[in-house]
């Protein structure tokens, strides 16, 4: 399992992905999630994956080569070649079918978990920063302002502050802190989900550097996070009343 999440905000793209893969309690490793399609002077188009690793690959070695010519095209198509972000997330979930077609039956018929998932990211020329969810079908969608985040692997223990605390018009500051304590939160009750984080923040200025950061399990600010955090979670919750109809019944211990 892993944990992956994408944050487009009015003030840039936040993406962040765990490392952690693992084939059974003994077969736990270290495995970047986060893949560089494309990092030149007019385009930066990241994609985070979760799922079966052996299908991540085929199609990260597919986009990699390009994928095959349509007739229109003199060379194969590859993320370089694409003009948009849109058409970058159709020419990944073209390589996702096109592995889903070539693998899975072989690891179908061998009772292996074959679905995958891809957030895809970034900005090309002067257009604006997009994010987008890849499903195993090979369609997908495109983050809105409505719920400005898409996650893959697992959601479920990181998603509540996501809701809470997260807006499109969230800071790239308060973003980042959201975005870690999601993991934070993730990894505290789920042994599949570690450090280190790879965590790519690129401002809507495209005058402004795009910051890359990898975030190790002693990294100071990550250790100061969560212990500010168990630490206000516990204040938060002795300052709430009791509940009324405890003490109404005697058993209040205050």
């Amino acid at each position: 399992m892993t944990y992956c999440l994408g944050i487009r905000l009015r003030d840039g793209l936040i993406m962040i992905s765990d490392t952690r893969t693992n084939a059974g309690i003994d077969n736990i490793s270290v495995y970047r999630k986060m893949h560089i399609l494309a990092d030149t002077d007019d385009r930066l188009v990241i994609c985070m994956s979760a799922g079966n690793l052996s299908v991540t690959q085929h199609v990260l070695g597919q986009l990699a080569e390009g994928m095959p010519s349509t007739g229109m095209e003199e060379q194969p198509r590859k993320i370089e070649h694409m003009p948009s972000m849109f058409r970058c997330a159709q020419l990944v979930g073209e390589a996702v079918m096109a592995a889903g077609r070539e693998l899975k039956p072989a690891l179908n018929a061998a009772s292996v978990a074959s679905g995958i998932s891809l957030l895809l990211g970034g900005r090309i020329g002067d257009g604006p920063l997009k994010l987008f969810l890849i499903y195993d079908a090979g369609n997908f969608i495109e983050c809105g302002a409505d719920t400005p985040y898409l996650q893959i692997g697992a959601t479920a223990y990181g998603k509540p502050i996501l809701d809470r605390a997260m807006s499109y018009d969230s800071t790239l500051d308060e973003a980042v802190k959201v975005g870690l304590l999601s993991f934070d939160g993730t990894i505290r009750s789920d042994l599949s989900v570690g450090p280190p984080f790879d965590m790519i923040i690129i401002s809507t200025d495209p005058a402004l550097p795009v910051v890359r950061r990898r975030i190790a399990a002693d990294d100071e600010y990550l250790v100061l996070l969560s212990e500010s955090w168990s630490r206000m979670l516990n204040d938060s919750r002795a300052a709430i009343p009791d509940p009324p109809f405890l003490q109404e019944a005697g058993i209040s211990t205050r």
